[in-house]
């Protein structure tokens, strides 16, 4: 029975015993009859929840559009925060009413969802739902029943029923012959070996397993971790991280031992599965918190710990949780970190994690930190302002930031290393500069070392040919001869900038840059690979392998440049995935690790991160207004590994560096509706394995050495897949299946012409 006042449900009643699924379509029934004869916006409870209502009258019609983005209900989902990686929708419900007399001849709706993966639309999902209520006949009804209201009017016509609320009450989907979450395991264990890392079937079965162990209990989660093969582990951790539910948490904080030197491994991937995670909550953070105040037993692990923090407070933040207690604590230590410590590997882990957080207090911090004596300090800084929001750079405190980031290019106040100033130029190009200071820039072209005027000449012209932001003001400057002339953009040297589009679609653009810095005796200082994507106005800094190495003039016997006589021969790798900054790796500190390490021509190739990482993760209850309800999930899991390597022979005077990253990625978006009598369906996916390998060669057999970079892309399958299922309460069911797939091939990727001429020279020597 419905009570309707004035056109709107005041109660609801039915059976107690009655199943959810039926009351919701009584419920979807009863939200139909709703209507009013005056136009104008109203706020309305119906089945979807309580909503904004647009009412539209016309002579003898009225059109009632429900905002359906208003809509709040107790079933809400999470979205991962990363938008080119996300889903995104549209939404209307629209209700036609042919009146007459004020009483309803028909009722039509219909409402429509669209869910589409961002990075590739056509992985999508439609739900159009109608429903059609038309007058048939008119009969007498039953007599009017006296009463002292309209609870115990019901009441005495029927005594079974009662009043619950017109909103949607949960369905409890019964899941019959499910398997348990330990079979589930025993079936996909194979795919979790490292063998299966750089296939498809990896992140397919890890989504798989996500979606199990969700649904799971602590002890259920313990026996799978306690279950797996020694080489199998870490990529289950991987998953039960990933999994972000408070008993999966829980497994991992009983299973894990920080005291226990032999869990190293399985300590960084839990650690970096947080700091990738979809949606984190207050919980893991302070997880974090705890495990930072017992026993580490690693420095490296201590550092990644304080490292990922700050990334965790960039993700809660952006969902509103910045005034959270635990992200308040860790904000005042990352902050007060750098300043609490003389010891250079804390200063940087704080430094590091500030430039995770990406909070805007840290500014003054990076600005003062920029201009250390101390060079990796001025690094991290310099890179930290770079991803940092133009608009804070130079609106909020430009005289302060821009000015100091100015000071260190210019060495206005002491002499910095190379690679600092690069940094630094880096920052000014893409911090809106001003016509003085692109024009200082170029003047200063002609006065620097041999390799940094060449590094300058190359980002100048790369900025121009790939149109980036500074592009206009650069010509601009240009056009002044004392700035732009033969005497400053003839430099010569191997240093290099160069971008270039890896890929375009309609939906997403990838691009890819490679900076390369030497010293002034030929061997490598900084190299640095990015990979950008894209989309719907969303920029996501995918990867960066940034390779550094000073102190090595010694083996050559050749003179340092300027302000780099005194520093220690050290190697190291950083990576940066999917906007996570992670703990560096050294390759050799010391001229006696050097040493050791220099006659090897074979060296194995060290690896920087392994793993499995979820990067879509949406989950979304759709309340149809007909009572019926969809669940949608969209999921994408990536396999990675990443190595590099640095190797040195002064037998054959060549230097060889290698980054290498191999990757599987799987993406599906699962719709259904389930009614205990009645489900329906369906499955969209792509997936695709690919390979990426960046190899630069230096030859300082002679003078000036032969520089040679390579980035190739190797061939790789791409397909994907549509599925639509029934299964009715015949027993009988549905299921339709269509798809493709392709080879897309391999190619080298373009470099500046200077490069290829390069190439060919190092190559013909080899032969």
């Amino acid at each position: 029975m419905v009570h309707l006042k004035n056109g709107k449900v005041s109660s609801f009643y039915c059976y107690k015993a009655e199943p959810a699924s039926i009351k919701n379509l009584k419920r979807g029934v009863a939200s139909l009859l709703q209507v009013q004869s005056r136009s104008g916006k109203v706020i309305e409870n119906d089945v979807s929840g309580r909503c904004t209502v647009e009412y539209k009258a016309a002579q003898g019609q009225v059109t009632r559009t429900k905002a359906l983005e208003t809509c709040k209900t107790a079933e809400t989902g999470f979205t991962t925060y990363i938008q080119v990686l996300g889903v995104s929708g549209e939404s209307s419900s629209v209700t036609v009413f042919t009146l007459e007399d004020g009483f309803i001849k028909s009722a039509t709706a219909k409402e429509t969802h669209i869910l589409a993966v961002n990075a590739r639309r056509t992985t999508a999902a439609k739900i159009v739902s109608r429903q059609n209520l038309t007058l048939v006949t008119i009969e007498t009804g039953p007599f009017e029943a006296a009463g002292k209201n309209v609870a115990s009017v019901v009441k005495s016509l029927d005594e079974k029923l009662y009043a619950v609320g017109v909103t949607a009450e949960k369905v409890k989907s019964q899941c019959k012959g499910c398997r348990s979450l330990f079979e589930h395991w025993q079936e996909v264990q194979k795919q979790f070996e490292p063998d299966s890392l750089s296939k498809a079937i990896a992140p397919r079965s890890f989504l798989a397993l996500i979606q199990s162990m969700r649904k799971a209990s602590k002890d259920e989660i313990l026996q799978v971790l306690k279950s797996s093969t020694k080489t199998a582990l870490p990529q289950v951790v991987d998953a039960v991280t990933s999994s972000q539910t408070p008993a999966s948490l829980d497994a991992m904080l009983q299973f894990l031992n920080f005291a226990d030197p032999k869990g190293l491994v399985l300590h960084e991937r839990f650690l970096y599965a947080c700091g990738f995670a979809s949606h984190p909550n207050e919980r893991m953070l302070q997880a974090l918190v705890d495990i930072s105040k017992g026993k580490i037993v690693s420095n490296d692990i201590k550092e990644s710990v304080v490292i990922i923090m700050g990334a965790l407070v960039h993700k809660l933040c952006q969902k509103g949780g910045c005034e959270l207690p635990t992200v308040v604590e860790v904000k005042k230590m990352i902050l007060e970190g750098p300043d609490s410590t003389q010891v250079e590997s804390d200063v940087q882990m704080y430094l590091l994690a500030l430039k995770n957080s990406l909070l805007p207090e840290a500014i003054p911090l990076f600005s003062k930190y920029a201009e250390s004596e101390v060079g990796a300090y001025c690094t991290i800084s310099l890179t930290a302002l770079q991803r940092y929001d133009v608009a804070l750079i130079t609106d909020e405190v430009p005289d302060e930031v821009k000015q100091t980031v100015n000071r260190v290019y210019h060495q206005n106040r002491r002499v910095y290393e190379k690679n600092v100033r690069a940094a630094a130029a880096d920052v000014v190009f893409s911090s809106n500069p001003s016509y003085m200071e692109v024009k200082n820039m170029l003047l200063s072209i002609g006065n620097l070392p041999r390799e940094l005027n060449k590094y300058m000449l190359s980002k100048v012209n790369d900025i121009l040919h790939f149109e980036m932001p500074a592009s206009k003001i650069l010509r601009q400057a240009m056009k002044d001869m004392i700035s732009h002339n033969y005497d400053r953009f003839s430099k010569v040297g191997s240093s290099s900038a160069f971008s270039g589009f890896m890929a375009r679609t309609a939906d997403a653009t990838t691009t890819y840059s490679l900076d390369i810095l030497y010293s002034g005796s030929g061997v490598l200082r900084r190299s640095n690979m990015n990979i950008y994507g894209a989309s719907n106005g969303a920029m996501l800094h995918g990867l960066q392998v940034a390779i550094e190495a000073q102190g090595m003039e010694s083996l050559i016997a050749a003179k340092p440049d300027e302000g780099e006589e005194d520093l220690e021969s050290f190697a190291g790798m950083s990576a940066l995935l999917f906007d996570v900054q992670l703990r560096p790796v050294t390759f050799f500190k010391g001229y006696s690790d050097l040493m050791s390490k220099m006659f090897s021509m074979s060296g194995e190739p060290m690896n920087v991160v392994k793993g499995l990482i979820l990067l879509t993760d949406h989950s979304q209850v759709i309340q149809l207004q007909s009572g019926l309800k969809a669940n949608a999930e969209f999921q994408g899991g990536l396999a990675i590994d990443i190595s590099g390597g640095m190797e040195v022979s002064l037998w054959y005077r060549e230097s060889k560096t290698s980054v290498n990253n191999k990757g599987a990625m799987v993406v599906t978006g699962n719709v259904t509706v389930d009614m205990d009598f009645v489900r329906t369906g369906m499955e969209v996916s792509f997936e695709t394995e690919a390979s990426l390998d960046f190899i630069t060669t230096v030859q300082f057999s002679e003078y000036p050495f032969l520089v040679c970079m390579q980035m190739d892309k190797t061939t790789f399958p791409f397909s994907e897949s549509l599925t639509k299922y029934e299964s009715l309460p015949s027993g009988k069911s549905y299921v339709s299946r269509r798809g493709h797939k392709q080879l897309l091939p391999g190619s080298e990727f373009p470099l500046h012409q200077e490069n290829s001429n390069m190439c060919k020279r190092v190559f013909d020597s080899d032969l």
